[in-house]
């Protein structure tokens, strides 16, 4: 009897898994159209165009984060969260130093 609800409880979560695989799919192609509408028909002023396709990418990544990487606060998920956390705040510093350093430079080669 044990053995028959195991099977159940199975396959309860891989229908629910399946279901948010489709959800996450849904959101993902939705949030990859909406910008792709607004790039190829611009009616939109430019910085607003700009800034709702920033939006829709910044949400298409937790979107994959949750649905398809499964990263969540659960106690199983700290490292793999941790990790997440660290190599943002590296590719982060990374990219704002190299910007602040060629922006100082190219000030200083025009004498500004």
């Amino acid at each position: 009897m044990s053995s028959e609800s195991q099977v159940h409880s199975s396959a309860g979560a891989s229908q629910s898994s399946h279901q948010s695989y489709n959800v996450g799919f849904l959101l993902a192609a939705i949030l990859t159209l909406v910008p792709f509408g607004l790039a190829m028909y611009p009616s939109l002023p430019r910085q607003l165009t700009f800034l709702l396709v920033l939006l829709c990418a910044v949400v298409q990544i937790v979107v994959h984060m949750l649905f398809f990487l499964h990263l969540t606060t659960a106690r199983e998920q700290r490292w793999s969260l941790v990790a997440l956390v660290f190599t943002v705040v590296i590719i982060v510093l990374l990219v704002g130093l190299s910007l602040w350093i060629m922006y100082y430079v190219h000030a200083n080669m025009l004498g500004l």
